[in-house]
């Protein structure tokens, strides 16, 4: 299926997050807040891994706490997540920061959710044991797409967990956009001015091997006496409960026992960013002696690299790949010497110093995080259209019969007050501040007269017919003989006339009472609103206001065929569609317009209409050949309704839009289908009328249900990878009057069920 472009509005992060320190937490608050200040019109917000009883003083952008060892406590971040329509979930995945075995507790969360899953990984094992092989083979299950940071992660993924390639984005660890600046600038600041700054800063722990670099001092300072090694941040959290300062102690007495204390300055403590980038900018040379070869990221490296520092780095996965190309110094593990040869070596070149620490700030311009923010905001739209992508639900799985279920009115008395139906929800209940419109009214006015018609009288419906029909007859304006629609709450009108598709459905409206209603005070009101409203449709431009208004006419002579005027005006509003057809369909586009837009069933149905009554089959040919090719375009390959989407329709020779399918096209298709069935009693009608109908109950590209069984309202769209769980009288209108097309089709197919 060709999809159009789309744009992520709303995200989640789920990850450590600071104030807590550790590295997972400073990553996904730089990730959340780059890709928010790159793209502020999308909501970026953060479901954050507590390690503690106390709660950390979270910013604003943390709306959920997950507490890492209470299963119970994922799974409610699944419900938020739900519940506030999150589009797509980033997860900063890390062995250790999540619950259960090898982070197990995890899945719980990410099996309960149906939106797309981004995981970057921060680790990536190339000897995982079985619980850690197990969860990375679920991630890859319910992930849409993996980030890595490095060549080898993407190497790892494929050749160690049968990874696809495809599913997998290459995107380097952000960092800070610094200027490409002399180090004496920040000097001064730090206290080390005249001096060469050797710097390492992190989380203090036993496997960064600082040890390694002040053991090195000695042989350094013999020939450049001027070098200070800065060692800057705090002791790690979990080392610190386990044994406190015991290993930052042992390294202060391994630098006084060496004999140069004054030369090797601690800074015990975390530095805010804008803290770091002093410290980095006044940097001379950068080590990481880090002890663990099976590292695939580092954001102290990723962070230096990006500043253009000279690097001087043990050779751990990440540092061999971004190093490569003379970007910096690789040395052994454990190896003082080592590290000491190369200081002195890179000191005694100043040249290539400035050569590498170029060729390093220019590949830098390339993990700035903002450049980085764009890159995740790809791989989070590839995700959605892949999601999205209907052999996801459909591919091996046999197609069902759905059954229909019963009609259920709470939503409508729900969306109703005295004064009309709402138009819009916010979920399932009305939303206020958008109020009213007649367009609204008008289809709430003719369900209920055909659900009586149906049922048999009902004192309840019957009020509400009544307060529509009210509603309808306010709306209509005698001086300019038209129909206002939109209304405020407050009932004031907000316009002096409507639309043309909306004074049209108006007239449907009250034509459907005329044809249908027992009741004859509705039905005298509505022969005024019709006799009134219906002269200036002559000059409507609206072709889906001239269908709307034959369709009413058909209605209107259920009882009054024998009026000559309203003929006329049938004559011609069928004249102006059937030329409309004329000068823009092809073979290729049996069409009445050069673009398929909203309610385009409404058309060949206005048209099918006229020919049958009229006896015309050249006008009822149109009408079934342009319907029989909105049932082909509009189903799947899998034999599932999927409508032209509301995102930019489509135009001939142009990209169809797939999304957003609205349930307005639907109840179009149905009740055209049904028509043509009535007509032609050709069964390939009443099967694609059924067809659209099972399109509400979950047969659609996404598979899932439009209808919402708990309220009896519909649902307003089925977006490229989830619901507007919003449910307006539009669209649960649009289900009502599809319910009753369908029973009008089980009484006259006897073997339709």
């Amino acid at each position: 299926m060709t999809t159009h472009h789309i744009r992520t509005k709303n995200l989640l992060f789920i990850g450590s997050h600071v104030p807590r320190r550790c590295g997972i937490a400073t990553f996904t608050s730089d990730i959340c807040m780059a890709v928010a200040t790159e793209y502020p019109e999308t909501k970026c917000i953060v479901g954050a891994v507590n390690d503690r009883r106390e709660v950390y003083d979270y910013p604003e952008r943390v709306r959920f706490v997950i507490e890492e060892q209470e299963v119970d406590s994922y799974l409610r971040a699944g419900e938020f997540l739900s519940i506030n329509n999150v589009e797509v979930l980033s997860v900063q995945h890390e062995f250790g920061i999540y619950g259960g075995p090898a982070g197990s507790h995890l899945l719980e969360l990410l099996r309960s959710v149906r939106m797309p899953i981004v995981t970057t990984l921060h680790t990536i094992l190339q000897d995982p044991d079985s619980q850690q092989r197990a969860v990375m083979l679920e991630l890859d299950r319910l992930s849409s797409r993996f980030i890595v940071m490095a060549e080898r992660g993407r190497a790892m993924l494929e050749s160690v967990y049968q990874v696809a390639p495809d599913k997998i984005d290459l995107i380097p660890h952000g960092v800070i956009d610094m200027p490409f600046m002399d180090s004496n600038f920040f000097k001064e600041e730090l206290g080390v001015e005249g001096k060469t700054v050797m710097l390492t800063f992190g989380l203090l722990s036993p496997n960064k091997g600082i040890e390694h670099g002040i053991a090195a001092m000695p042989a350094i300072l013999e020939q450049h006496p001027e070098v200070v090694y800065v060692v800057l941040g705090a002791t790690h959290p979990n080392l610190l409960v386990a044994e406190g300062e015991r290993y930052r102690n042992k390294l202060e007495r391994q630098a006084a026992k060496l004999g140069v204390s004054d030369q090797v300055i601690f800074h015990n403590r975390f530095v805010a960013i804008e803290e770091l980038k002093a410290f980095i900018g006044g940097a001379d040379l950068y080590l990481t002696p880090y002890l663990n070869e099976a590292q695939i990221t580092s954001g102290t490296l990723a962070y230096t690299f990006g500043a253009g520092k000279v690097i001087i780095s043990t050779a751990y996965w990440h540092a061999k790949e971004m190093l490569a190309g003379d970007c910096g110094l690789l040395v052994p593990f454990a190896d003082h010497k080592a590290i000491s040869s190369s200081v002195n070596e890179i000191l005694s070149q100043p040249t290539r110093m400035t050569k590498m620490r170029k060729r390093a700030w220019k590949q830098g311009r390339a993990m700035i995080w903002p450049e980085v923010a764009r890159r995740y905001m790809q791989s989070f739209d590839r995700a959605r259209v892949a999601a999205s992508a209907p052999a996801l639900f459909w591919e091996n799985r046999p197609i069902r019969k759905f059954s229909a279920p019963e009609i259920k009115l709470d939503h409508l008395f729900t969306m109703s007050d005295h004064t009309g139906i709402f138009q819009h929800a916010i979920y399932n209940l009305p939303n206020y501040e958008e109020a009213y419109c007649t367009d609204d009214n008008a289809r709430a006015f003719i369900f209920t007269i055909v659900l009586q018609e149906l049922r048999g009288q009902d004192k309840a419906v019957e009020r509400l017919a009544g307060t529509y029909l009210a509603f309808l007859w306010h709306a209509f304006d005698n001086k300019t003989r038209r129909f206002r629609n939109f209304m405020s709450f407050s009932r004031e009108w907000l316009e002096l006339r409507g639309s043309e598709d909306s004074h049209a459905r108006a007239l449907w409206a009250v034509a459907t009472a005329l044809g249908r209603s027992k009741n004859s005070g509705h039905r005298s009101l509505c022969a005024l609103l019709f006799q009134r409203g219906l002269p200036c449709v002559a000059d409507f431009t609206s072709p889906r206001a001239w269908a709307f208004s034959l369709i009413a006419i058909h209605e209107y002579f259920r009882t009054l065929s024998g009026d000559c005027v309203v003929a006329g005006m049938r004559d011609k509003l069928t004249t102006l569609l059937v030329e409309l057809y004329r000068a823009n369909a092809t073979k290729d586009w049996p069409w009445f317009e050069r673009i398929a837009t909203y309610d385009n069933a409404k058309l060949s149905h206005a048209l099918i209409l006229s020919g049958h009554w009229t006896s015309q089959g050249e006008i009822l040919d149109i009408g079934l050949t342009s319907l029989r090719w909105l049932v082909e375009i509009q189903t799947s390959p899998d034999g599932h309704f999927a409508p032209i989407g509301c995102n930019g329709f489509w135009r001939r020779d142009g990209v169809r839009a797939h999304f957003d399918q609205q349930p307005l096209e639907a109840h179009a298709m149905i009740s055209a289908c049904v028509e043509a069935f009535l007509i032609t009693r050709e069964p390939q009608w009443s099967e694609s009328a059924r067809c659209c109908f099972e399109w509400f109950l979950g047969r659609n590209d996404l598979g899932l249900p439009i209808y919402d069984a708990s309220t009896g309202g519909c649902r307003d769209a089925l977006l490229q990878d989830h619901l507007n769980e919003n449910q307006g009288a539009e669209s649960s209108l649009a289900f009502y009057l599809s319910q009753i097309e369908m029973l009008r089709l089980e009484e006259a197919d006897p073997e339709f069920h």
